[in-house]
């Protein structure tokens, strides 16, 4: 197992190689760069001329503005030169590339664009926020699912097997913005009730509140955007859940332990249940960082909520390639690592998984 690591480990770096390299070409033909962007409001805004050509700046990396589009506007080319060697686009983009790269070998992220802050100072802001929404929202769907997967094993093909698989299909069917906005309407002062806040993680006097008080103001704010998130989750692994039991519950060892006079309950959790979870117990890390990646913007979004997801959709819109490139390359290990540790959580639930076996 220890030779499996490894070479797990290793294969994070050319892994994380291969992301930058795809991603900072990308960006090299994206129009509208930083540049782009100061110059949008230098002309829009013509008393900040002077702040931005003598602003400082220092760059990590990304793509390079373009001087033709600069010089249909008319502004002066000192102005513009300027600005390119604050930025660090008067150098090469291979120049610039490697820059970043020694730069990340360092774990040095460079600082924001936009923002006087570094980008590894950034993401730790921002970074609990995702997490909160990702680790509760994960936590309730394991907690729902599995009961109600096992109950639907148990109890397949009767009534409570059917209504219970319709209700799942429709929840995995509403999409997970959708079903966000109706939590809004419905229970956020949107047309109808207003029983949880609007945006936020917390209050503005949360600091003031006693410690029971800041723990209810927390979940207070947090029980929309994590029933929003959790929505598809929870469908996922309830029939995950199931499908699990009902093969394992048709095994020879299962008949056989029933031949044996054991009751049904001792059958099916102490010897259906280790089995049938290895999947769903092993698979909680990739969950989470599903949840973690994938519904983190747009929930965030509907909620107002300062975290990751909304971090690199602002980076986005605004250029902020240090940010963006920051934010890729953390989310880039963080994935390789949970997908480590997931191999992992396989072997500590059964012992008799052996991935350097398969491998050879």
């Amino acid at each position: 197992m220890g030779a499996y690591i490894l070479r797990r480990l290793l294969l994070i770096i050319p892994t994380l190689l291969g992301i930058m390299i795809i991603n900072f070409t990308l960006v090299q033909f994206v129009p509208g760069g930083p540049i782009e962007q100061i110059i949008a409001q230098v002309e829009g805004q013509g008393d900040v001329f002077e702040g931005f050509a003598g602003g400082g700046g220092e760059v990590a990396s990304g793509g390079g503005g373009s001087d033709e589009y600069a010089g249909a506007r008319g502004l002066p080319p000192d102005f513009i030169a300027e600005l390119e060697k604050e930025f660090g686009f008067d150098k090469p983009p291979l120049e610039r590339f490697f820059t970043m790269l020694w730069n990340y070998m360092r774990l040095d992220f460079g600082e924001s664009y936009f923002r006087s802050i570094s980008v590894i100072d950034l993401v730790l802001e921002k970074m609990p926020v995702s997490i909160s929404l990702g680790l509760w929202s994960t936590l309730i769907a394991y907690v729902i699912s599995i009961p109600l997967g096992i109950r639907k094993a148990v109890k397949d093909g009767t009534s409570f097997d059917t209504w219970t698989s319709g209700a799942i299909i429709v929840a995995y069917a509403i999409p997970g913005f959708l079903f966000a906005i109706l939590l809004l309407v419905l229970f956020a002062g949107g047309s109808y009730w207003q029983i949880f806040p609007l945006r936020g993680l917390t209050s503005d006097n949360w600091e003031a509140l006693s410690w029971p008080m800041k723990i209810a103001d927390y979940f207070w704010h947090i029980a929309l955007p994590v029933l929003a998130s959790t929505i598809a989750a929870f469908a996922t692994l309830t029939l995950l859940t199931k499908n699990s039991f009902l093969d394992e519950i048709k095994k020879h060892y299962v008949i056989t332990a029933r031949a044996k006079g054991l009751t049904e309950r001792r059958v099916l959790y102490g010897h259906v249940f280790r089995n049938a979870m290895l999947i769903v117990i092993a698979g909680f890390p990739a969950v989470f960082i599903g949840v973690f990646f994938s519904g983190s913007l747009i929930i965030e979004t509907i909620f107002s909520l300062d975290g990751l997801g909304r971090l690199g959709f602002e980076a986005a819109v605004a250029r902020d390639y240090p940010v963006i490139f920051g934010t890729l390359f953390i989310f880039g290990l963080i994935g390789l690592v949970v997908g480590i540790i997931s191999d992992l959580t396989y072997v500590l639930v059964d012992p008799r998984i052996d991935f350097e076996k398969r491998e050879g």
